[in-house]
């Protein structure tokens, strides 16, 4: 009898499924097949550095009727983000992507029909240090698509954002990418193609 997918398989699995944009991400993606083949832990146990590199899953809303998306004023990074966050110990990147997405938004998470529950992007990234509090550390970031109805969020965590705000795709290409996760833009290149007819 064959023995069960451990969390490590099942995520290198996930990983392994992702189509790369581009050498970037082509890259990125065999850093992070790599690192979850090795005996690296993959997820953190403490705020905010430890272990210095770890999993998290971001989740980009996408209104159903617009096509537009949400980013929220994240406090810690300074920084305009989709929502997300660190996966806990033994959980599954969509696992995240539900939990996340109620703690922050107040509503459910709805995988989007053209992506599903598995990531649309993998990216490897070192986190901004805005306010000189040290714990600068390695996201392993998973972008999963949730299908959204915009009219739903009516409120958000004021603990982790100072605001929100609903954006079309060209309205966050043409934001400064320093104001953004730095692969924001490559994402959106990513995503607009397979979603075309729904989201421009």
């Amino acid at each position: 009898m064959r023995s069960p997918v451990s969390t490590r398989e099942a995520v290198h699995a996930l990983v392994a499924e992702i189509s790369p944009l581009d050498p970037v991400e082509a890259e990125h993606r065999d850093t992070v097949l790599a690192w979850i083949s090795s005996d690296a832990p993959l997820y953190r146990v403490s705020k905010p550095d430890n272990p210095p590199m770890h999993l998290v899953s971001y989740m980009i809303p996408v209104d159903r009727e617009s096509g537009d998306l949400l980013l929220v004023e994240h406090r810690n990074a300074g920084l305009r983000l989709p929502p997300g966050g660190h996966c806990e110990p033994g959980e599954l990147p969509w696992a995240t992507v539900e939990r996340e997405f109620t703690e922050e938004l107040g509503v459910a998470a709805l995988a989007h029909p053209v992506f599903g529950q598995t990531p649309a992007m993998v990216t490897v990234t070192r986190t901004r240090d805005p306010y000189g509090r040290g714990g600068s550390h390695i996201d392993v970031s998973l972008w999963h698509v949730v299908q959204t109805d915009r009219t739903q969020v009516v409120a958000f965590d004021t603990a982790e954002f100072t605001a929100i705000g609903w954006h079309s795709p060209q309205e966050v290409l043409q934001m400064p990418i320093d104001d953004l996760d730095p692969h924001m833009h490559r994402f959106l290149a990513k995503i607009v193609e397979p979603l075309r007819g729904q989201i421009l």
